[in-house]
């Protein structure tokens, strides 16, 4: 398995929930999937990160796999 990119562009897909007055499904690009994963990270609850899809490429990430990457990047960067 190769080196995941934190440097290449990511889309991220979430969903809100039914109880949302907004749509239920919020879709977000980034210039930096490392910084799609920090979004996800703050801005989502545990419960809405199972639902979040990362997509890099043609690679998709769900709920804790964006987790382990968030995980990963910390780190590295020790």
């Amino acid at each position: 398995m190769s080196a995941f990119d934190y440097g290449v562009e990511a889309g991220l897909f979430s969903y809100k929930g039914p109880k949302s007055h907004q749509d239920s499904l919020c879709y977000k690009r980034f210039a930096r999937s490392a910084n799609a994963i920090r979004f996800a990270m703050e801005n989502a609850s545990s419960d809405m990160l199972r639902s979040c899809s990362l997509e890099v490429g043609d690679t998709r990430y769900v709920g804790a796999e964006i987790r382990n990457l968030s995980d990963n990047a910390a780190n590295s960067a020790e």
